[in-house]
This record gives structure tokens, sequence and C-alpha cells, in this order.
């Protein structure tokens, strides 16, 4: 097919399976936090603030990791991520004390900045036309999620005969096995080293005095908070729900026995809802203003979790709330990171974006070690949950002053 009229070149199709592995893996951690603190008798912090640490050591990473590829090119940089990954999933299953897995946390959260949006993104991107651009990278976007459909749930599954040391074991297994498909990564060559610094810090510069990117940066912080949240805590969330809810008729028809299968499901269920969402936001990215589509996400996403937690909960709801967020889940970053490039240009785009994203890393340990933290401290997690909702609705209003206008004076491509 001509690359002139599909987007499914070879490197977008790689790509989206190394994405996809990836976020399967990382989705799956909290359905391993209850398994783990059992066996040792720990507080629930002590888990979480393990998995926090990866996503601090995902969004110091990204930078990093997008350096490595542009030095000694973007296949070596994904090895690299991978090796780093795998290793660090193989010491977590020899771990034994809260202060291994919160030590080896940092190698699969660099790991994942190896293999993650960062590196994988910018491949796609030089390798799609300008027409495609914004759909690729939706699509690589939504690769995540479909990963996260089956990521949750397999783990799940594999705890039923595996012990979760052998499941990290085996996971780290399947994210070295993704290498296969490297070869047919080849995109476009890299700029010069010249080209990529020329008139950096001026660019950066600029960008620090705007406003908007302050807007940008800020914004993202509670896009983080809430996925990692849900990520790590939601399963449990359902599992351990104060007034315990009955799974029957159909659900148990199709296999869901236990609420602990019912979390699982729901993590799979925002994983596949997202993919539709992504792609519609890429879509709508093209043709509406990239500021009010992330004003009316922050909001869509406030009110669903507001209503959840204020209506009774039941396996219904579960289903509902999960299919709600997860349209509006990874839809943020097609249309935060083509809000940076239709701002400051594509050339340092990755630049920029790497800064923000870091932002939103934050959110995602801050979301992670106080979802435990104050589980620890209170018995559940409804004090964590309404903080979501309100760095949500914060977030929905400082999109709305940004000024959604090429900055003047920038080399764009």
């Amino acid at each position: 097919m001509d690359r002139k009229t599909s987007i499914f070149t070879p490197v977008l199709i790689v790509g989206c399976l190394i994405v996809m592995v990836s976020f399967a893996v990382r989705a799956s951690f909290g359905v391993f936090q209850i398994p783990i603190a059992a066996e040792f008798g720990w507080l629930r912090s002590e888990f979480s603030l393990a998995i926090a640490i990866q996503n601090l050591a995902w969004g110091i990473g990204q930078p990093i990791f997008g350096a490595i590829a542009e030095k000694i090119g973007d296949r070596r940089a994904i090895v690299a991520g991978s090796l780093v990954y795998a290793i660090g999933l193989v010491l977590s299953a020899n771990a034994v004390s809260p202060i291994e897995h919160q030590t080896y946390a940092w190698l699969i959260g660099f790991g994942i900045a190896g293999t993650g949006f960062g590196v994988i993104l910018a491949v796609v991107g030089r390798a799609s036309t300008a027409d495609n651009r914004s759909m690729s990278l939706a699509v690589a976007t939504a690769a995540g999620s479909a990963g996260q459909v089956f990521g949750a749930p397999v783990a799940e599954w594999m705890l039923g005969f595996l012990t979760w040391q052998t499941t990290f074991v085996v996971f780290a297994g399947a994210i070295l096995a993704m290498l296969l498909t490297l070869p047919l990564m080849r995109a476009p060559e890299m700029a010069s080293k010249t080209e990529l610094e020329e008139s950096l810090g001026q660019i950066l510069a600029k960008a620090f005095k705007d406003p908007s990117f302050s807007l940008i940066f800020l914004g993202f912080f509670s896009c983080g908070y809430q996925l990692a949240f849900l990520t790590a805590h939601f399963p449990a969330f359902v599992t351990e729900l104060s007034s315990p809810i009955p799974v029957g008729g159909f659900l148990h028809n199709i296999g869901i026995t236990t609420t602990s299968a019912l979390g699982a499901v729901a993590i799979s269920l925002i994983g596949l809802s997202n993919i539709a969402g992504t792609l519609l936001a890429g879509w709508a990215g093209k043709r509406f203003s990239k500021k009010y589509l992330l004003a009316g996400i922050y909001t869509g996403r406030t009110v669903i979790s507001a209503l959840f937690i204020l209506l009774p909960i039941t396996p219904f709801s579960v289903i509902v709330f999960s299919i709600a967020i997860g349209s509006l889940w990874l839809a943020t970053v097609p249309l935060t990171s083509g809000l940076v490039a239709h701002i400051y240009g594509l050339r340092y785009m990755g630049t920029l974006y790497g800064i923000v994203f870091f932002s939103h890393q934050l959110g995602s340990f801050l979301g992670v070690w106080l979802g435990g933290r104050l589980y620890d401290v209170y018995g559940g997690y409804t004090a964590v949950w309404w903080i979501g909702v309100g760095v949500g609705a914060f977030s929905a209003i400082v999109h709305l002053p940004i000024r959604e206008r090429r900055l003047t004076g920038l080399v764009t491509v």
C-alpha cells in the first residue's frame, strides 16, 4: 500500500507493539498490591511507593532516553530501555523488603521511559507524512491502552497458578521478546547535532517566559495523578469496598466471579474504551481548539469521578465508570503534545513535551503514593479520590486562558 495514503507503516506497527507490551506490564502492577502486601505483611503504602517511584523515574527517564536516541539511534535506545526494564522486573521478583522494591522500581521506571511514548512517538512522528502525523501519533498512543486491555487480566489470570515472583519473570521475558521486531523499525535519519542544538536555548527561554507553557505544564499534572492512582489502586479499591458488592448474574456467567477479577477487568475496560477515545481525540484535535477539548476532557473526568463515588457502587457502576473514564483516559496525550507542537513548532517538540510530561509524572508519583499513604491512615481511598476530583477541576480551568497561537520568532518545520 502507498505510504502516502496509509498511516500503517512498519515503523508504526512495530512502535505500537513495543508500546503495547510495555504498557501491558506497567498497567498490571495494581493487581499485585494485595498479594505482595499479604505475603510480607506490609502496609499498603510500601508497595504503593514502589509504583510511585516507577512513575517518577519514567518522567525523569523520558528526556534521558530521548537524548540517547538522538545520540546513538532509536533502536539502540529501545534495546537499552528493554534491558533495564527486564532487569528491574527480575530483581523485583527476588525482592523481600520494601526498600528493595522501591530501589528496583527506578529501573522499571527508566525501562518504561525507554520503551514508551517519549522514544516511540518521536520515531513514529518522523516516519509519518505531515497529513498522517496527527493520526499516527494517536494510533501509537492508543496502542498503550491496547496493552492495558489485557495487562491486568493476564496478570490476574497468571496469579491463579503462578506466584507473583514468577509472573514478574514471565513479564521480563515478554519485554525482551518484543525486541525481535526491531529490525523492521527503520525511521528516517535523525537531524545532525548542529541542527538539533540550533536555537534550543532560545526556544526554551521563550517557552519558559510564556504563561501558556506554564498553564500546559500545570494542567498535565492532574492527568498523571488520576491515571496513576486508578491504575495502581482501583483493583484494590473494588476488591476492598467497605460494603462488599455481590458479583453474579451476567458477570458470573462470563467468568467474573470475584471482586478481585472485577477490578482487573475494570482496568481492561478502561484501556479498551480509551482506544476509541484517543483516536477520536486525534481526529478532533486537527479540527477544533485543543485547549477547549482538553478543558472538556478534564471536566468530564471530574464529573464522572464525582458521580461514581457519590452514587451506590455496584458491579454495573464499576463497569460504566471504567468505560466512561476510559474514553477520556489518554485522550489528553495527542491533544497536549499537539498543543505544544502548534504553539512552539515541531523542531523542539520532543524537548518541550518531555518537560511537560515530567509534570504528568510528578502527578503520577503523588497519586500512587498518596493513595497508599491515605489508605493506611484512613483505611480507604475516599480522601485521595476526592483530591483527584479537585485537581481534575483545576486542570479544566487552567487550560482556558491558554493562548492557542504560534509563538512568534520560532524556527518551525
